[in-house]
C-alpha cells in the first residue's frame, strides 16, 4: 500500500515543485489567448512544405482553424499582428534532447522547438513538465518523455523509487531487471523508451565503441516496451552495438558514427530511421555543453566519421531526423535551426529534406505526424515566424522573430517590426 501512494503522488510532487518555479510572462501568456490571426504573410504548407503566398492563418483554441486570403474574415476579438513580407513555417522539432527544468523548456522555445523527444533525464521530471503542458498551465514545448534511461548505470534515478533503490550499487543488465525498469518507465508514463547499445562519447573515460547490451538483453528491452504500446530509441556509436540494437528492433538509432556500410544496409531493411546528432559533435570544439579538453580531441575524431556515416545513410535512403542532444542549460550552443543550416551547408543536402528532418519527417518518427509538424487547418498552431524563406535561405531559421506554441503566442519580437491591433 505504502508503495501504491508514492507511485500516486510521486508525479504529482515534482509537477508540485516545478510549477513553483517563477517562468516569467510565458507562463502568465499560458493561462487564456484570445484568437490570433497572422495577416499578409507566406508560409510553407504540409509535409512537403509547399510555398503559399499573401494569405491570413487564423489560431484558436490551440489550433490552426483557418487558411485563406489576407483579407479573410477572423473571429470577433482576434488578435491581429500584420506580417507582411514576413513566412510562417512549422515549429521545430528536437527528436533527442535532455531536457530536464523548466528554464530548459523556455530556452528550448525560444530557440524555435515546439516539440521535444527527452533522451533520458534523471527521474521523471520530463514527464512532469510534459503534464505541464498538457494542462495548458504551460505554453509548450510538447514533450515525449523517456523517464528514466535504460542503462547499466541509472545513477540519482534510483532514488526517484524504492523499487531502484537496488540500482544504486548494482547494475542494471539482467532480461529481467531490463524489462522491470522498462515497465516502471511505463507506469510513470513515458512515451518512449531510451536505451544504449554502446558507450557515451560525451565522458572522457568512456570510449563510445564499446558494446554495453547484447542483442539479447536488447530485445528485452523492445519486447517490454512493445508490451506496453512504446517504441524504443537507442544510444549507439560502434557498429557491433548499432547492428545490435537494430536486429533486436529498436525505432531510431541515435548518433550511429561507426556505422558500417553492412549495418546502415540493415537499418534501411529494417526501416530503423537515425537521429544522428551532429550538433553534439560539433560542441565538442565549442564552449558550453562540453568543456573537457579532452573531448575535444575526442570531437576531431568523432566529427569527421558521423559526417561520412550521415551522407552514406542519406545516400542509401534511410530517413534522418534532427536531435541536438543538449539539455538546453545556459552555456549551450546546440540548437535545431544550426543543425539544419549544417545539413544544407556543410553536408550539402537539399534545404527541404533537412528542414523536413525537424518538421514533417521527425514528427512521422514520433508518432506524432497526424497532430504537428506541418502547417495547415486541424493541426496544431506550433509555428515560426521568419523574415525569409529557409527554403531560399536556411539561416532564416535561426532568428525566429515570432513563436506559437499549440496556440500560444510565446515569443514575439515583433512590435517595431510589423503592425499589430
Amino acid at each position: 500500500m505504502a508503495h501504491a501512494l508514492h507511485r500516486s503522488w510521486r508525479p504529482l510532487v515534482v509537477l508540485g515543485l516545478l510549477l513553483c518555479v517563477d517562468v516569467g510572462p510565458v507562463a502568465a501568456q499560458a493561462t487564456e489567448t484570445p484568437p490570433l490571426i497572422l495577416r499578409n504573410v507566406h508560409m510553407l504548407e504540409g509535409p512537403a512544405l509547399n510555398a503559399r503566398l499573401d494569405v491570413s492563418i487564423v489560431v484558436a483554441e490551440g489550433r490552426i482553424q483557418a487558411i485563406g486570403p489576407a483579407d479573410m474574415d477572423g473571429p470577433v476579438g482576434a488578435r491581429e499582428i500584420d506580417l507582411e513580407g514576413y513566412w510562417v513555417v512549422p515549429g521545430l522539432i528536437d527528436a533527442h534532447s535532455h531536457l530536464a527544468s523548466l528554464d530548459a523548456a523556455r530556452r528550448a522555445l525560444e530557440s524555435g522547438v515546439t516539440t521535444v523527444r527527452t533522451a533520458g533525464v534523471s527521474g521523471f521530471v520530463d514527464v512532469a513538465i510534459r503534464d505541464a503542458v498538457r494542462s495548458g498551465a504551460l505554453p509548450g514545448p510538447d514533450i515525449l518523455a523517456a523517464g528514466i534511461y535504460v542503462t547499466p548505470r541509472i545513477g540519482d534515478a534510483a532514488l526517484d523509487d524504492p523499487r531502484l533503490h537496488r540500482f544504486l550499487a548494482d547494475d542494471v543488465d539482467t532480461e529481467e531487471e531490463l524489462r522491470a525498469l522498462v515497465a516502471l518507465n511505463a507506469e510513470y508514463g513515458a512515451d518512449w523508451i531510451k536505451t544504449r547499445g554502446t558507450e557515451r562519447a560525451g565522458l572522457p573515460e568512456t570510449d563510445p565503441r564499446e558494446q554495453v547490451y547484447t542483442e539479447s538483453q536488447l530485445r528485452a528491452v523492445v519486447e517490454e516496451a512493445a508490451r506496453h504500446g512504446l517504441q524504443v530509441a537507442a544510444h549507439a556509436h560502434g557498429d557491433e552495438g548499432i547492428e545490435a540494437a537494430v536486429r533486436a528492433g529498436v525505432r531510431s538509432i541515435e548518433h550511429g558514427t561507426y556505422a558500417t556500410d553492412e549495418t546502415l544496409q540493415l537499418m534501411r531493411e529494417r526501416d530503423t530511421w537515425l537521429v544522428p546528432t551532429l550538433s553534439s559533435v560539433l560542441s565538442f570544439g565549442q564552449p558550453g555543453d562540453y568543456a573537457d579538453p579532452r573531448l575535444f580531441l575526442r570531437g576531431q575524431h568523432l566529427g569527421p566519421r558521423r559526417v561520412d556515416m550521415v551522407r552514406r545513410a542519406h545516400a542509401m535512403g534511410i530517413p534522418i531526423v534532427v536531435g541536438v542532444d543538449t539539455d538546453y542549460g545556459p552555456g549551450s550552443t546546440a540548437r535545431v535551426s544550426r543543425a539544419v543550416t549544417f545539413m544544407v551547408g556543410e553536408l550539402g543536402f537539399d534545404p527541404t529534406y533537412a528542414l523536413q528532418g525537424a518538421t514533417s519527417r521527425a514528427a512521422e518518427l514520433l508518432g506524432v505526424a497526424d497532430r504537428t509538424g506541418a502547417l495547415g487547418e486541424g493541426m496544431e498552431a506550433d509555428l515560426i515566424v521568419i523574415d525569409s524563406n529557409p527554403l531560399e535561405r536556411i539561416r532564416a531559421l535561426q532568428d525566429p522573430v515570432a513563436i506559437v506554441s499549440n496556440g500560444y503566442l510565446v515569443i514575439n519580437r515583433l512590435p517595431f517590426r510589423a503592425r499589430q491591433r
